[in-house]
């Protein structure tokens, strides 16, 4: 059974066989370790591993696991963590305490209270819009047609940095049809940047199954758990 460092180094020569098919530089593509249903001890090897971008999907997992893991995290910043999971507005003043990422803004008033509760001695907050780039009825996220209001107002927040655009298309079973909805968001996020004046530079868009595809179409940012750390005990 092969360890948690060579899944990485496997997931790593993935991305690289991919940015070269492509025609990109690796440096391109940032690697987030999804870590959601993985112990402090999961994640403490992926660190000694070289790794330092987690992402979590659930706040409580993630501040527990944030509080367990501070004694790698000082000077703080060693650890970069990204909420990649749907985030409540009542829930929002932990996460602007103890995140550097938010994948998952999809409402104004959630990205309005966590720029309130963003504290002044940190960097601002880096925000990412969902977009429901499939339309699927079970999927949280924006329409591709919603997006551009919520960018101009979120742009203009205090102690907040829009990023870009995040998304998790529905399955497809080859790689012409995982391509079309990473296109679509890529092109999104072009329209957007032009239109409306703003420098988004984050595509955060493919997983396990797919990052080949998200690849080839621009992804900045590739989300892998399961190829990592293997298939997740949900008990």
């Amino acid at each position: 059974m092969a360890t948690i460092a060579e899944n990485i180094q496997e997931q790593h020569e993935r991305i690289a066989a991919a940015c070269a098919q492509a025609g990109r530089a690796v440096q391109s593509v940032t690697l987030l370790v999804v870590s959601k249903t993985q112990p402090p001890a999961a994640i403490a090897e992926a660190f000694a591993a070289g790794e330092h971008r987690f992402g979590e999907n659930y706040v409580q997992e993630g501040l527990d696991k944030i509080a367990a893991l501070s004694a790698i995290n000082t000077p703080r910043g060693q650890l970069e963590w990204h909420l990649i999971g749907p985030l409540q507005s009542n829930k929002t003043r932990p996460v602007a305490e103890n995140f550097d990422w938010v994948h998952s803004v999809d409402r104004l008033k959630t990205a309005q209270r966590l720029a309130e509760q963003r504290p002044a001695e940190l960097p601002p907050l880096n925000i990412c819009l969902q977009v429901n780039i499939s339309g699927e009825a079970s999927k949280s996220g924006l329409l591709p047609g919603e997006v551009a209001a919520l960018a101009l107002a979120v742009s203009a927040l205090p102690r907040l940095c829009l990023r870009g655009l995040m998304a998790i298309p529905e399955p497809a079973a080859d790689f012409e049809s995982q391509r079309r909805p990473h296109r679509a968001l890529a092109s999104l996020l072009a329209e957007l940047n032009q239109s409306l004046g703003l420098t988004m530079d984050t595509l955060s868009m493919g997983m396990s199954a797919d990052l080949e595809a998200a690849i080839a179409e621009g992804a900045t940012l590739v989300r892998i758990g399961t190829a990592i750390f293997g298939a997740r005990n949900y008990t």
